[in-house]
Formats: structure tokens, sequence, C-alpha cells
């Protein structure tokens, strides 16, 4: 059986945007980053910092139809020790918008070497995406974390067609609402 790919389509739907791209569609407005820092531009990413503020969930037991409360704090200047087998809310400094890309946030390899862990299942972000990030961070062993400290890395997808429903436009959109601190879980207001 042969193995015969359109390796030009491939590469196609599958286009990372470059460093200058990036800042092509910063000025045409479909790409926004606050704060902007040139020095955050890689050749093909920008860098995330971690905001101050942190949450844990109040209960241990988590439940997928009910409303999980989160108990949020900030991060002190002297830093916070993340502990293994807890999962933490964190969230991006930066405040982000995309209007024709397909964001993937994804963690820095020096992050990944400390044992962090910064999203659980949800990198991808949706064409319309209009917020901060909210991490979902996880270490292998006790890390001291510091507001202000890279954490991550945002990269651009090409996106193949028009989009239909932007997702700041949809009505059913569960993380819409800007915000500086983490967001528990919205999945109990799915139907299931």
């Amino acid at each position: 059986m042969s193995n015969n790919y359109n390796l030009g389509a491939l590469s196609q739907q599958n286009m990372i945007l470059s460093d200058k791209r990036i800042l092509e569609e910063i000025d045409a407005g479909n790409i926004i980053i606050e704060p902007f820092k040139r020095e955050c531009l890689g050749t093909n990413s920008y860098d995330v910092h971690l905001g101050k503020h942190l949450a844990t969930y109040k209960s241990r037991v988590l439940d997928a139809k009910v409303h999980n409360e989160i108990e949020g704090f900030e991060i002190p200047k002297e830093g916070f020790v993340l502990q293994p087998n807890t999962l933490y809310l964190g969230v991006t400094m930066e405040y982000t918008e995309t209007h024709k890309h397909v964001p993937f946030l994804e963690g820095k390899s020096s992050t990944g070497r400390l044992g962090i862990d910064i999203h659980a299942t949800a990198g991808k972000g949706d064409v319309g995406f209009c917020n901060t990030w909210t991490l979902e961070i996880s270490v292998a062993q006790p890390v001291r974390v510091y507001a202000g400290m890279p954490i991550g890395q945002l990269i651009y997808f090409a996106v193949e067609g028009e989009i239909e429903t932007l997702y700041n436009t949809k009505s059913n959109a569960k993380y819409n609402n800007p915000t500086t601190r983490p967001v528990e879980s919205m999945m109990w207001k799915n139907k299931f």
C-alpha cells in the first residue's frame, strides 16, 4: 500500500507564522499582544509570562457536572513553591487577540526542564479568542515560580478557509469575559 501524501497541501495547512509575519499581522491588527515587547518575539513564537494570580480548586475531588469553585491568591515577591499532585490555575500577564490565525500556547523548553507543565490539554485557542490565557499548571517536583517569569510561548497557525463564527462572537463561548485572573473549568455549563 502506497503512502503518497500531498506535501504541499500538508505544509500549507500547518504553516506557522514567522517572526516577520507575526509583526506584519500585529501591524494589520490581526494579532494583538498587550503588553508587547519586541525582545519577547522569537523566530516563530512570542514568549508569554506568568501573571501574579494563581488559584487552586477548593475541593480535592472535582465533579464535571457541578461548578467547582477556586480559591485565588497572589504570588508573593519571594515566589511560590508549586507542589506535585495539585492542579494550579495560572494566567498570562499578556492579553491577546487573534482574529485570523489559530493561536497555540506551548511551554518553553526552560519551563519544561524545571518539570512544569503549563496546560493539561488546552493549548489551542480559537480564531477570535480575546483574553489572557488561563494556564493549567502541574509540576513533577516542587518548584518555586515567580510572577513575571517566562512561562510559555504563543505560536500562530494560518487558517485554511473562511471562519463562519469567531470565538468572541459565539453566544455560548464560556471564556469570553476579559480577566486578569485564572478562570476555573466551565464544563458544568455543558449539557450531558
